[in-house]
């Protein structure tokens, strides 16, 4: 009977410690097109929102790991290997935080108050803004993918989407949520002390991968994030989950534009 009730037991605490990461694999699974089974909801996984940028890196490994075939192994050419290389990390993440970038672009491009400026955001059809946002972050995105010597590209990649994750939650501590939609939920789940944790990962991540250039490119990421937390003040006052999508994928695009000017320096 003892044997019985300590192995019920057993099975409850299992349970609990699936339940406490539930919503880490939900975000997961929100966050990459894995088909991960997982019963659970936002406001479980904007628990973890502070965790984004590991996995970002784990994200990164995936992406990292394409390109290496693709450079090293392969050896394509390197504007078909950047080609297949980004369109692998936007469709990863299934494109949720490419369509964030498009409404973002469309929202500040429009004129008026802020909140016809969130009503353009949350418009379903693709303004001029929206385009030209998404050509000229793809854009540069690519470019920057294709000018990384294959020595670098695996480290690049891995760091890209561990920076692109690190931008987004800063955006998120810095800014104000608005009243609905689904951004609120990861807004008011971080604060400075999930962003000094989150920082720290992403820059003992960093550190493990290109040491002092990789820690310069984490920084990157809180500049970019800070940034875009700074314009959307300007336009919409507050932050929605198209805001964070745009920050992730500017993110991105500006610590491999760094990461470039580094290697040009030699440094």
């Amino acid at each position: 009977m003892m044997e019985k009730d300590l192995g019920q037991k057993n099975d409850v605490n299992n349970v609990n410690r699936l339940d406490d990461w539930r919503g880490f694999l939900g975000l997961i699974s929100f966050s990459t097109v894995l088909p991960i089974n997982i019963h659970t909801n936002i406001q479980e996984m904007a628990k973890f929102t502070w965790l984004w940028p590991l996995i970002g890196g784990f994200i990164g490994i995936i992406i990292g790991g394409f390109a290496w075939i693709l450079v090293d192994l392969l050896h394509l050419p390197s504007l078909s290997s950047a080609a297949l290389i980004y369109s692998l990390a936007i469709y990863f993440t299934g494109f949720h935080h490419l369509d964030g970038l498009i409404d973002f672009g469309d929202g500040i491009m429009a004129h008026g108050s802020p909140e016809s400026k969130i009503n353009a955001m949350r418009d379903k059809r693709i303004g001029t803004g929206g385009l030209g946002a998404l050509l000229t972050v793809s854009l540069i995105t690519f470019a920057a993918i294709a000018s990384i010597p294959g020595t670098y590209i695996f480290p690049a990649i891995f760091l890209s989407e561990v920076t692109a994750k690190l931008g987004l939650v800063t955006c998120a501590t810095f800014s104000e949520p608005l009243d609905d939609g689904t951004g609120r939920f990861f807004i008011s789940n971080m604060n400075l002390k999930f962003l000094l944790a989150s920082l720290v990962i992403s820059l003992i991540l960093g550190f493990l991968t290109l040491k002092l250039t990789g820690i310069i490119i984490i920084i990157s990421a809180l500049v970019a994030g800070s940034s875009i937390t700074i314009i959307s003040r300007r336009n919409f006052r507050k932050a929605t989950g198209d805001v964070l999508g745009g920050t992730n994928e500017i993110s991105r695009m500006f610590s491999l534009i760094i990461l470039v000017i580094l290697i040009v320096w030699g440094f």
